[in-house]
């Protein structure tokens, strides 16, 4: 076998101006019933740079998928009906589906405002607010994560207070020691991925919540500190602060659907107008 792919792999790379002539079994190198696989459909398999190994195995692997591949075929087509096998119907019906996907994109791509301002957002999540339910906890914090050699005493005052000039610390502190930090305290975030980050461990985060605003934990290397701003139960109502980006996304959504909705009926109208289609009754 491995002769013959060496054989192989030394006709794949010969010019292909040898293969120009009339094809027969003769520069064959598979055969599956009636079809044959020659040296010249190999060239250009193989990516320049490889070794000459790394070039037998990808033209073995070629060669067997491509006799798995005719196998396959021939045993399906040996037990579907001829009716079974006319794939023109749904070949037009995926043909049809791409041309008209293609151009309500296109036109999405020219017409569609993209703009949503923040009055829109309001008066959307204000009628809707029943659709807006927490599936999960959310919660604001402080956090930075530092090496466990790194003093803490400052930072712990710094962390927990809402003065500017501890805040400005706390960034200073932060910049020179945080392995990661977060200072955004008025951005919403899933409490699981804040957990992703602290070794916490709580079997109910509910009362977890309820019941520790700062925390300090360390692990063998490092130490991580977290001020609990805020936090909301899943099930409630989720703010509008958190859903925002979510809402602007369902209102283009909704403007791309009556876009499309819109040039399909235009199309329609225009057609009529013109006459471009009629109902035919066929009286018996």
């Amino acid at each position: 076998m491995k002769k013959l792919l060496i054989f192989i792999v030394a006709l794949a790379f010969c010019s292909c101006n040898f293969f120009k002539g009339k094809k027969s079994s003769e520069n064959a190198v598979a055969r599956v019933y009636d079809e044959y696989l020659y040296a010249s459909d190999l060239v250009g398999i193989v990516p320049q740079g490889f070794s000459k190994q790394d070039s037998l195995e990808i033209i073995k692997d070629y060669i067997d998928n491509w006799i798995r591949k005719k196998i396959l075929i021939n045993q399906a087509e040996s037990n579907l009906s001829s009716e079974q096998q006319n794939f023109n119907k749904q070949l037009e019906e995926y043909k049809n589906s791409l041309v008209v996907y293609e151009y309500e994109r296109n036109l999405v791509a020219q017409k569609l405002d993209t703009n949503v301002s923040e009055a829109e957002v309001d008066d959307y999540y204000r009628k809707n607010i029943k659709d807006f339910q927490l599936k999960d906890n959310i919660v604001k914090v402080v956090y930075i994560k530092i090496n466990k050699t790194t003093p803490t005493a400052a930072v712990r005052s710094y962390i927990k207070s809402d003065k500017p000039q501890d805040r400005k610390k706390l960034e200073e502190f932060c910049l020179r020691y945080g392995q990661n930090y977060l200072l955004e305290d008025e951005k919403w975030l899933l409490f699981d991925d804040i957990l992703k980050e602290i070794p916490i461990k709580t079997y109910n985060q509910e009362e977890y919540l309820k019941n520790n605003r700062y925390i300090e934990i360390s692990d063998s290397l490092n130490t991580y500190l977290l001020n609990i701003k805020g936090f909301m139960i899943k099930e409630s109502v989720s703010p509008i602060s958190f859903e925002r980006q979510n809402i602007r996304e369902i209102i283009i959504n909704k403007r791309k659907l009556k876009l499309i909705e819109t040039m399909q009926n235009d199309i329609y109208d225009k057609a009529l107008k013109k006459g471009d289609f009629e109902l035919i009754n066929k009286k018996k």
